[in-house]
């Protein structure tokens, strides 16, 4: 058989644009953006272990066959209504963008809902879980209402109907000394304030210039699992349990 010639190597494309390595993520990082903008991305959370030091958070979206890196930034977090927790499935609402540092793109991350009831009922469920372990719903932990309360306070909005209601059902029955907290019942913070409101009525001193109740409501009017969700926060049962 004839012998062949080896092929000669390529020829390079001198004529190609040549570009930096920085030149290049740059042009990519903006490419990236400019092409995307804001995006709502739907997928599990993974690889979340809390906040940062610096108060960011770093994880990623997942589904069943590809991931992208998440960050949510330090004051975006600390606004969030829900939180980013392992295991949860999520819309993600941000910008997608680039990290040169490491040729990697990412979602920045800047607001966050459970995708569908079914993810708030597992949240849920999987939060119970763990509260039970620690104790909290223990029965030894339970108080009797009183008979009798001579002082009641009540953690809720002063301008919903919850508030009429109690006052007209306690009028109705027993006349008592009802001392009101106002908070916010839902959105940004809500969990927060009846957290709070708990902790100060717990707070004031027996025999003190304000009355300290013998019995604590806090209560909302009806509305979805979603509108009720800041009464299912960590903080406020850590709150109640407490008290």
């Amino acid at each position: 058989m004839p012998n062949r010639l080896p092929m000669p190597p390529a020829e390079p494309l001198l004529n190609a644009p040549e570009f930096t390595v920085s030149e290049l993520s740059q042009s990519l990082k903006r490419t990236v953006e400019d092409a995307f903008g804001h995006v709502r991305v739907r997928g599990e959370i993974s690889g979340f272990r809390g906040a940062h030091s610096s108060g960011h958070c770093y994880f990623a979206l997942k589904d069943e066959s590809a991931k992208i890196e998440a960050v949510i930034w330090k004051g975006v977090h600390g606004r969030m209504r829900f939180k980013p927790q392992e295991g949860l499935e999520v819309i993600a609402t941000g910008k997608l963008t680039t990290y040169p540092g490491s040729s990697k793109y990412q979602i920045v991350i800047e607001a966050l809902e459970p995708a569908g009831i079914g993810a708030l009922m597992a949240l849920m469920e999987e939060r119970k879980k763990k509260l039970a372990a620690e104790g909290l719903f223990d029965e030894a932990r339970k108080q009797l209402l009183p008979w009798l309360p001579d002082v009641i306070g009540v953690v809720t909005s002063p301008t919903g109907a919850v508030i009429r209601d109690i006052l007209h059902r306690l009028n109705d029955r027993f006349p008592r000394h009802v001392l009101v907290w106002p908070v916010k019942v839902q959105g940004e913070g809500s969990a927060e304030q009846v957290a709070a409101a708990i902790r100060g009525f717990n707070a004031l001193p027996e025999g003190g210039r304000i009355p300290r109740p013998d019995v604590l409501i806090v209560a909302r009017g009806g509305g979805s699992l979603e509108d009720l969700w800041s009464f299912n926060e960590e903080i406020v049962v850590r709150a109640a349990a407490e008290s």
